[in-house]
């Protein structure tokens, strides 16, 4: 079961509850009887940076820092070279 965060209207405190999410929202809190709010929490992944999917699903090559086009034309001489050698 997923873990929400309620706030309490009085006090200002905040609690982690675990509930269903086919069930509604807290409106009290189940065991004191407090007025609380859901609030909203930031996720815990964080993408920061530039390209970070580009940089990590390409496999390292020798100083290619090109963008997308550079690099499948790169490869694609590189296989083409292979193919001929093997060919001999």
């Amino acid at each position: 079961m997923p873990t929400y965060l309620y706030k309490n209207t009085l006090t200002g405190e905040v609690y982690e509850l675990r509930q269903s999410m086919r069930d509604d929202a807290y409106t009290t809190h189940p065991e004191t009887g407090v007025p609380v709010k859901r609030i909203l929490a930031r996720p815990s992944i964080a993408f920061k940076g530039s390209g970070f999917y580009v940089n990590d699903s390409r496999p390292a090559s020798g100083g290619d820092s090109g963008g997308p086009s550079s690099g499948s034309s790169s490869s694609s001489e590189n296989s083409g070279g292979s193919k001929g050698k093997s060919g001999e």
